[in-house]
């Protein structure tokens, strides 16, 4: 299973602690689980029985049993992330063994590589809860989605939350700009397009430049380059597993990679000034949006035309309204000065998007809410 050229460029990092625990005597066999362990950037302890050192079998993140090795491990104690490998999809007694060792899972090879590879990194990721990811998207061109954007991760890294800005917006001209960070040292969008396989969550992190207190994935100031669906895939995926928060900028046109990204959002952000023109302009890349992703809410922004508010502009969108974006007096200058969106922990955006994630996060799940607020 090769690797992608994007992870191939990743800088070193240390091993992985807890690689997954191989117990076979198929020569065969292990090849394969090795080449899959080094797909998913794990290092696996291997035994041809149950490893003699006390906890050595419990401790492990994950086990993984070859058919042949089943009844060896007879009697082992029982525990969670027992998965019975092995390559005879017709074997009679392959349930028996599976339940005399406890699996969990009991996986024929080469079918379930692909599933098995993501298992085996998330065991020696340590992965647990996923981050939350909120797409913000603009209704109509210049609505304040890339700034929206911005405070809602430079908040997120204020409040403790580990936190990844991602800009999907190919023509946006760059997130890492709002960020003050054109110059930062750190891997880009470019560096990452052909990437195919699993793209390593820590590798990814420590590969972008941090600004903020947070992680920028942004766009490349040279050559224009395209970013297949399953660059998008991989790296938002990466971003995921790491946990925190995951904040990704997306543009209004729906494309495959946006596809993608939307597909792996848990909510998104419609902005969408108090126009109508701008309303209708929405309502457009809202249906668009809509097709991949289920959860949309609408964040309103003033001045608005006559006898139009936040409420109305969500009743005219058909969809919740997760608030109304303030104005923040002296933003332009305070830009240009280099300081981020959201910087000011005082200002009205930094308590807009304080608020978001206290309700966003309220449990650590999302949930549609009712018009008016974020739940």
């Amino acid at each position: 299973m090769a690797e992608s050229s994007a992870r191939d460029r990743l800088p070193a990092v240390e091993a992985r602690r807890g690689g997954p625990l191989i117990v076979t005597e198929d020569v065969e066999l292990l090849d394969d689980l090795l080449r899959l362990c080094a797909a998913a950037g794990a290092e696996p302890e291997v035994h041809h029985t149950l490893p003699d050192r006390r906890g050595g079998w419990e401790q492990a993140p994950m086990v993984l049993v070859g058919d042949d090795a089943a009844v060896r491990c007879r009697g082992a104690a029982r525990r969670r992330g027992v998965m019975l490998v092995g390559r005879d999809q017709d074997a009679p007694d392959v349930w028996r063994r599976a339940v005399e060792i406890g699996a969990e899972y009991v996986l024929r090879l080469p079918d379930s590589e692909n599933w098995l590879v993501d298992q085996i990194a998330n065991a020696a990721e340590g992965v647990g809860r996923p981050a939350l990811t909120v797409g913000v998207i603009g209704g109509r061109g210049g609505a304040g989605a890339s700034t929206l954007a911005c405070a809602l991760a430079v908040t997120a890294a204020r409040i403790g939350r580990r936190t990844m800005l991602i800009d999907g917006d190919p023509l946006g001209g760059g997130i890492d700009v709002l960020l003050g960070g054109e110059r930062a040292q750190g891997m880009r969008w470019p560096d990452f397009a052909h990437s195919k396989g699993r793209v390593g969550g820590g590798a990814l992190e420590e590969s972008l430049p941090a600004l903020h207190g947070l992680r920028v994935l942004s766009w490349g100031r040279d050559d224009w380059v395209v970013i297949p669906p399953q660059a998008m895939r991989a790296v938002l995926a990466a971003a995921r597993r790491l946990g925190g928060v995951v904040v990704v900028d997306l543009p209004r046109r729906v494309d495959e990679a946006a596809a993608e990204a939307l597909a792996q959002l848990d909510l998104g952000l419609v902005v969408v000034p108090g126009e109508l023109r701008a309303v209708a302009a929405a309502k457009r890349v809202a249906s668009m949006a809509g097709m991949v992703l289920d959860d949309l809410r609408v964040v309103a922004r003033g001045p608005y035309a006559s006898g139009l508010d936040e409420q109305w502009v969500a009743h005219a969108m058909g969809l919740p309204l997760a608030g109304e974006l303030p104005v923040e007096a002296g933003l332009s200058a305070e830009l240009d000065a280099g300081a981020p969106p959201g910087g000011s922990a005082r200002g009205p955006l930094a308590r807009f998007c304080s608020e978001f994630w206290d309700r966003a996060l309220a449990g650590e799940g999302v949930g549609r809410p009712a018009a008016g607020g974020v739940s």
